[in-house]
């Protein structure tokens, strides 16, 4: 499979790429530095950026770099910024699906994901691709979640205003298309090691979950793709 991932050098997307790449898809990733990923350890353990000289350079590359490793995927990078319509169309373009792990920037950019958004919608819509699952968060819908207290839903909306209106925009609109999407809701990210075991639940968070490690995250959406399941559906996972 030709997998297309935005946001692989974040916790979430790293994993996907290792997992992509190890499982022999080939990838094309959409990065703003390309050189970030050869400092991931679990890439380069398994050899998949195997020429590290073309692909860390110096600063970021301009255009495509490509790496292979023997019984892996390929790995193609294209240089830019999932703000940049053209470079999110160099990066869909040929893909049988997309995995999305942007998360919001707050003042770094402000709007990224919306934008994002509508970049991605537009490109896969040009290049006639339906796949996408995109990480999302269960905190900007607990208004409406009916296992939530009310403090809550008081408290956590005021603090976390901008990136959780970031992120309503960006499913708006991807729900808003007739692409085959899917939108993991994540519960409160945290940086340990996966288990594989997590509990799922239609749109808000299973009862009394309050946490999920990203790796755990990332082998959801990848069980998603494999699986082709959760079709225009808004899965929320937490422990």
């Amino acid at each position: 499979m030709r997998v297309a991932i935005l946001g692989g050098t974040g916790g979430i997307g790293g994993q996907l790429l290792t997992w992509a790449l190890n499982s022999g898809h080939d990838v094309t990733a959409l990065v703003r530095n390309p050189a970030a990923l050869a400092a991931q350890a679990a890439l380069a353990d398994h050899g998949v950026l195997r020429d590290h000289g073309a692909l860390a350079g110096q600063g970021a590359l301009a255009g495509r770099s490509t790496a292979s490793a023997s019984g892996a995927g390929t790995l193609t990078l294209i240089s830019g910024d999932a703000t940049d319509g053209s470079a999110m169309r160099a990066a869909i373009d040929g893909a049988d699906a997309v995995l999305s792990a942007l998360g919001p920037r707050g003042a770094r950019t402000p709007g990224l994901l919306g934008t994002a958004a509508a970049n991605l919608t537009v490109a896969m819509e040009k290049a006639g691709v339906r796949r996408v699952i995109c990480v999302s968060a269960a905190g900007p819908f607990i208004a409406d979640d009916p296992d939530m207290g009310a403090v809550i839903k008081m408290i956590l909306p005021r603090v976390f205003a901008k990136p959780f209106a970031d992120t309503r925009d960006m499913e708006a609109v991807i729900s808003a298309t007739d692409l085959d999407w899917t939108l993991v809701r994540a519960s409160r990210l945290v940086d340990k090691p996966g288990t594989g075991r997590y509990r799922v639940r239609p749109d808000y968070a299973p009862a009394g979950g309050r946490k999920i490690a990203r790796a755990d995250v990332a082998h959801f959406m990848a069980a998603v793709l494999t699986e082709g399941s959760w079709l225009r559906a808004r899965p929320a996972v937490a422990y």
